[in-house]
């Protein structure tokens, strides 16, 4: 598939530039924006264009918001979205949301999120403003570690998940990687974390777990993992595509312009019927990775959760700073 269509815009010193104009925006892998930055980004979304820079060469790229017609959020606070979804909705932007809703409070490993009971309320309060199905629950990792064992991890995902299952229809996990991503494994250490990928074994033991506790609790949730190589299926876990066309078809139809993009277009009954074109994955991402094509418009090295996992922050100092040169940019860094 070709990238996106390009058009030109006027920027907010006036200058005239080419843009890239995603039909879905990520916002964000590389980032939790809802969380830190949802005031910056609906002032955005009314100027019509964001600039990201590539963060191989530092280059700037501008991206409109001219033919978006969804947005996937992620985030493990987002609170503050709240009170701008009215905004979206008047716009007619489609949206949903990612929620990574972990139990790490004990540890302290995600030192800069609010309490698990004030995150928990938000999570209802989404699920209730716009619906279960777009509000997935991400448990994302799971770190094993000398703190947590195995047993431990599936304790921690069932007590959230019997106070969060009935407001989504989805659980997401993924097990952490350490050794892939040098920002991981040096957050790590530095925290004195004994922490370790773990075996084949440990991660079916897992794996198997999590389907146990969402059959003995009655949640009737389907289980996925996201960018995993592992193949679960004989325990009914499936492979997770978090920018999912699917999910948008269930949720986002009526929109023919996102359904168009997607591949489909109505018949002279007005039912959805293939066009010969498919959606690409998104190359972009780790191999294991279902997502489809998408614009993110995050930025490494400006969350400040600090979680000690984080892989997309090489210095927390570096991602505070950041995070203060925000408000008056047309980008995340400033």
């Amino acid at each position: 598939m070709a990238a996106w269509d390009s058009i030109t815009l006027v920027t907010d010193d006036g200058e005239t530039v080419m843009a890239q104009a995603p039909v879905i925006v990520s916002a964000s892998r590389a980032t939790d924006l809802p969380a830190f930055y949802a005031d910056w980004f609906f002032e955005r979304l009314k100027k019509g264009y964001v600039k990201w820079k590539n963060p191989f060469n530092g280059k700037p790229l501008y991206v409109s918001f001219e033919k978006t017609r969804a947005i996937v959020f992620w985030s493990k606070n987002p609170a503050p979205l709240l009170k701008h979804l009215d905004s979206l909705e008047v716009r007619g932007i489609n949206y949903y949301i990612q929620y990574t809703l972990n139990d790490y409070e004990t540890e302290g490993w995600e030192p800069r999120v609010p309490a698990l009971s004030q995150r928990i309320n938000t999570f209802r309060k989404l699920s209730e403003r716009i619906g279960k199905a777009r509000v997935i629950w991400r448990f994302d990792p799971l770190l094993i570690s000398t703190q947590t064992p195995v047993e431990c991890l599936l304790q921690k995902v069932e007590r959230v998940g019997n106070e969060v299952a009935s407001f989504t229809e989805k659980l997401v996990f993924s097990f952490a990687d350490i050794e892939a991503y040098r920002n991981v494994k040096r957050n790590l250490l530095s925290a004195h974390i004994q922490a370790r990928e773990g075996g084949l074994d440990e991660k079916i033991a897992l794996a198997r777990g999590i389907v146990e506790l969402n059959q003995r609790n009655g949640w009737g949730l389907k289980v996925a993992t996201c960018a995993e190589e592992i193949d679960l299926a004989s325990l009914g876990i499936e492979h997770n595509r978090c920018i999912d066309d699917q999910l948008m078809m269930r949720c986002f139809s009526a929109d023919d312009a996102l359904m168009n993009f997607l591949g489909f277009e109505r018949n002279l009954f007005g039912e959805l019927q293939p066009i010969g074109k498919k959606r690409m994955c998104d190359k972009g991402q780790r191999k294991a990775c279902g997502c489809i094509m998408s614009k993110d418009i995050g930025e490494y090295n400006t969350c400040p959760h600090q979680c000690v996992y984080c892989y997309a922050n090489t210095s927390p100092q570096q991602a505070l700073e950041n995070a203060l040169h925000v408000k008056r940019s047309d980008s995340i860094s400033g």
